[in-house]
């Protein structure tokens, strides 16, 4: 039988890790680290992409769907460029639009009444023509104001992502029928 005061035999060399290892485990942890980091900066970038995208979807279907109501409802044209329409609105008020680059803003007005309907808009182009189609797909172009019925709008718009202008919304475009 054998008697040891010291209930189980501990050896010198299981105490801990060498040095070797202690390096190589630090190395992996610190890849596996930076991977996890990567991922979370990815991700984030990517929640902050999509809700972005929603955003600009979202403001640009409402300006369009108000900008298609007030259209349709108006007697004609009245002034038009290419970043400005003013229309003579179906209660014989003026009705406005217009795009000022340098700030970004898409704005209607009525009256004294002006609202923002687009804001960071880098581009928008007000287009006017008859409202029958010619052959190859295209409309006639109106020759004077009396004759515009068909409204193009396009427009695009960007914001950024950590002070960075990656995320940009495909353009948006409408033909709009003055009906009156």
């Amino acid at each position: 039988m054998n008697c040891c005061t010291k209930p189980f035999s501990v050896r010198r060399k299981n105490l801990g890790f060498t040095l070797v290892e202690l390096m190589v485990a630090c190395g992996i942890a610190v890849l596996v680290f930076a991977a996890i980091g990567f991922t979370t900066v990815f991700t984030a970038r990517s929640f902050l992409a999509i809700g972005n995208y929603a955003d600009l979807d979202n403001a640009s279907r409402n300006a369009l769907d108000i900008m298609s109501r007030d259209i349709r409802q108006t007697r004609g044209l009245t002034a038009y460029q290419t970043n400005q329409l003013t229309f003579q609105d179906f209660d014989g008020a003026a009705l406005t639009y217009t795009w000022d680059p340098a700030v970004g803003t898409l704005s209607r007005q009525k009256g004294t009444e002006t609202r923002v309907l687009l804001n960071q808009c880098d581009y928008l182009n007000f287009g006017v023509s008859q409202r029958n189609p010619s052959n190859d797909f295209n409309f006639y172009p109106a020759t004077n104001l009396s004759t515009v019925k068909l409204i193009d709008v396009s427009w695009n718009c960007s914001r950024q992502i950590l002070q960075q202008k990656v995320n940009t919304e495909s353009v948006q475009t409408a033909k709009l029928v003055i009906r009156n």
